[in-house]
């Protein structure tokens, strides 16, 4: 199957115009990749919502243990898991009516991707806001 993982109009639909992100496997550990790109996102004006099973609070956050917890709109659902355990999260943010779903460097769901941009929802994959602000 061929796609556009790397869509331009979803890229900078979701970094340009989308300010609430919803971090999944987001914790308390800086030494984590999810961490740190959630600072960047902060850095970058974005909102962040930590979303892990022990809802901890990170980088001034509240944190919700699922999407369906959080009590307002998410815009982008960004996923820091295992390609095997992400495709549940990309349907969970379009149930939950999101703008626009991210899948981390090296989380790739063929599948999961037909579903959510076939649900009209952009998808992005193989990549991460890091690298795409550096190409700007």
């Amino acid at each position: 199957m061929k796609t556009n993982w790397h869509d331009p109009d979803a890229i900078s639909l979701m970094l340009d115009e989308c300010e609430t992100w919803a971090v999944v496997g987001l914790s308390g550990d800086p030494h984590r990749t999810a961490y740190e790109i959630a600072e960047l996102l902060q850095q970058h004006g974005k909102r962040i919502v930590p979303i892990h099973p022990n809802a901890p609070v990170v980088l001034g956050e509240q944190g919700y243990p699922t999407l369906a917890d959080v009590p307002f709109p998410i815009d982008v659902v960004d996923v820091f898991r295992r390609s095997e355990a992400a495709g549940e999260f990309a349907d969970q943010a379009v149930a939950i009516g999101a703008k626009g779903v991210w899948f981390q460097l090296g989380v790739i769901d063929e599948d999961a991707f037909a579903r959510t941009t076939a649900a009209g929802v952009p998808m992005v994959m193989d990549t991460c806001p890091a690298i795409e602000w550096r190409r700007r």
